[in-house]
């Protein structure tokens, strides 16, 4: 019987474990990466790492397995660890790539592999494409001899060298002595300990919120964003905290509850960043952003005079435009941000690292740092309604949602000219009044996700509401 088929979505492989995600598979995509980069070293060296998810060490082990069957050698992490610390390390260590075993937010059942290019980024396209190619060609690889590891394979900490980076692209002894009340919520995922290590133990203290290693992410998706911290908004509201840094399952992507126990949700996240690199850093350079991300930086890129990219969703498009740009930020919806000088890669501690830098520099707590924002480029809300569609019809269900929009393209939504479209990642509806509204269908699940930014609420549900219409779909009430 052929081997399934494999594909990459955004960001590496996803599949429901001993359904599709098998370490016969597994083995199959580390066979493939192993070809890869053997192409790229006559002596390669591999990072490998793994998150909290079921069986991910042993998923990892098995990868590391096909590695030194190829005589590659391999640096597997000695504990789960977030995905930018390996990317981080294949830099410090000048590693030909690095292999994570992770399914970064997806629901408990996924289990993923995510490979790292030698600058420590998503693989581009072609890249994907190759090792798609290569993967698909490959029958069920068998577990190599256990004893072909010796000496190839060893046992490694990250944190200290990651650490150290860190320090060099934030104050941590100014954050540590702020007297700051930091909490950290880290939603059953390997971000654990990493802030507590990095800023507690002087005068500002570290609260570490769901750190234990939980497989099942207490019945909710590890993914930083209400409904799945509502619990996390309820202890911040209760007060006597100035900053919740909210870090998803594998710790690359961050969300941020201020002081008040205000969601500041991912397209304010990315606004603020920029305006504390440009005004209160004074840093400058281009900014890199994705399709379903916020209006507000091109106000402020107008105003201090930089380009804004828009590139489709995904780091794999991010990073190259970072890289050829020397852009000073890039970001996506997601909540997944990079900086320049560090990686070309999403870290959600890096950046929960920065809003404290940003509260210490400014003086402020995180609710005025956005009051200032809203006053600087205007008001602007955000809302994203995810659709889930049966799985077993969702191939279909999802060409025939596309080819709606690209046969019958809608010149109005909610009553709102529509002036251009964008539909290289979906379909993105630029209207008259400066608001959007955009449609994607997902590659790792049977997903189709909406969303808009418009001045208010009620303006962003009613575009939301109009474009599900225009398709026939709609999202089930509460979810």
């Amino acid at each position: 019987m052929a081997s399934p088929q494999i594909k990459f979505g955004t960001d590496g492989w996803r599949g429901v474990v001993a359904d599709d995600f098998t370490f016969g598979n597994v083995r199959r995509v580390a066979q493939a990466t192993a070809k890869y980069m053997k192409s790229r070293s006559n002596d390669p060296l591999a990072i490998v790492g793994y998150d909290c998810r079921f069986a991910s060490e042993d998923f990892a082990q098995a990868v590391s397995d096909v590695f030194a069957s190829n005589g590659i050698k391999t640096l597997v992490f000695d504990r789960p660890s977030p995905t930018q610390v390996a990317s981080w390390t294949v830099i410090d260590r000048k590693a030909t790539g690095a292999a994570v075993i992770t399914a970064s937010h997806n629901p408990y059942q996924f289990n993923g592999y995510k490979y790292k290019t030698e600058t420590g980024s998503a693989v581009p396209s072609e890249v994907i494409a190759e090792l798609e190619q290569t993967i698909n060609a490959l029958d069920e690889v068998a577990p190599p001899d256990r004893s072909v590891a010796h000496g190839l394979v060893s046992a490694y900490d990250p944190r200290q060298p990651y650490y150290a980076q860190v320090a060099r692209m934030v104050d941590l002894d100014a954050i540590k002595e702020a007297g700051l009340r930091i909490v950290h919520e880290c939603m059953y995922g390997s971000g654990y300990g990493y802030i507590a290590e990095m800023v507690g133990g002087g005068r500002s203290t570290v609260t570490e919120l769901h750190n234990q290693r939980n497989p099942l992410f207490g019945g909710i998706n590890p993914e930083p964003i209400p409904p799945n911290i509502d619990s996390t908004i309820s202890f911040m509201k209760v007060g006597g905290q100035d900053l919740c840094i909210c870090t998803d399952g594998d710790a690359d992507r961050v969300g941020i509850i201020d002081e008040t126990g205000r969601f500041i949700n991912q397209l304010q996240v990315f606004a603020l960043l920029m305006l504390y690199l440009f005004e209160t850093r004074g840093l400058r350079g281009p900014v890199v952003k994705t399709v379903n991300m916020t209006s507000m930086v091109d106000k402020l890129g107008a105003e201090f005079g930089e380009r804004v990219y828009e590139v489709p969703v995904g780091f794999k498009n991010i990073a190259p435009k970072m890289m050829e740009t020397n852009a000073l930020l890039g970001g996506e919806e997601s909540g997944g941000f990079a900086v320049r000088g560090h990686i070309p890669e999403r870290d959600g501690i890096l950046i929960g690292l920065l809003f404290a830098d940003m509260m210490v520099k400014s003086g402020k707590p995180v609710s005025q740092i956005l009051a200032g924002l809203e006053q600087r480029v205007g008001p602007h809300a955000y809302a994203r309604h995810d659709i889930h569609l049966v799985r077993e019809t969702y191939d279909g269900d999802r060409k025939r949602i596309l080819e709606t929009l690209e046969k019958n393209e809608p010149q109005e939504v909610a009553g709102v000219p529509v002036q251009r479209v964008r539909s290289d990642d979906g379909f993105k509806f630029y209207l008259g009044d400066g608001s959007w509204v955009l449609l994607r269908a997902s590659g790792t699940e049977p997903l189709i996700r909406i969303y808009a930014e418009a001045a208010d609420s009620d303006a962003v549900e009613a575009r939301l509401r109009a474009l599900e219409d225009i398709v026939g779909i709609r999202q089930r009430a509460g979810a």
